[in-house]
């Protein structure tokens, strides 16, 4: 792209986020990248406190995070990815953005210590694992024993957390949520969760 292109003009919408992609990428927008308007207000209840580390749990190009540390410079986001060609491109876009709050990285969530982080987000990042769903990409090994594993060490981890963790599920259905967390909030018909932990 020719020339600067300001924050304010890249956040207007979807298609503009879209702009900064390769085609192969923009291929999954639609089925596996967070809404600008669900990233705003997920970012609003995750990041409302100075400092705040919030990590999204399978961050693909790195929509979340990047509209996220746009809209809330107070927080830090981080996101992990087991792609690392899709790492490789929220950290180009990223570099493109100017934003210093957020940062990226290649790995498994089961690689990940929850400790490190304050709040959660989370877009059924497993959900690739059950049959008849649409999948990213081929590289990667799936299977239901694999979405049940994931979602069980999640839940493990996430009831290790303190009192007051927040968490913000999209599309999920929402086995790696502990009993301990409670709604306070939902949206588009209750696919937009927010939770927060007694």
């Amino acid at each position: 792209m020719d020339g600067q292109v300001l924050p304010e003009d890249w956040f207007i919408s979807d298609g503009s986020f879209l702009q900064f992609y390769p085609d192969a990428i923009q291929a999954y927008a639609k089925s596996h990248w967070t809404p600008i308007r669900v990233a705003k207000k997920a970012a609003d209840f995750l990041g409302a406190e100075a400092g705040a580390r919030v990590l999204d749990i399978g961050s693909g190009a790195g929509k979340f995070c990047l509209i996220a540390a746009h809209y809330r410079p107070g927080a830090f986001f981080y996101g992990v990815e087991q792609r690392r060609e899709m790492v490789e491109q929220a950290n180009r876009v990223k570099a493109l953005t100017g934003l210093k709050n957020l940062a990226f990285m290649h790995g498994n969530i089961t690689s990940v210590d929850l400790r490190s982080y304050d709040h959660f987000y989370f877009y059924n990042s497993f959900y690739e694992n059950l049959i008849g769903s649409e999948r990213v990409s081929d590289d990667l090994e799936y299977s239901e024993e694999l979405y049940n594993y994931y979602n069980r060490y999640l839940y493990r981890q996430l009831d290790q957390t303190p009192s007051g963790t927040r968490l913000v599920t999209f599309h999920s259905l929402e086995p790696e949520v502990p009993r301990d967390f409670h709604v306070v909030a939902s949206d588009m018909g209750n696919l937009l969760k927010f939770w927060v932990k007694e």
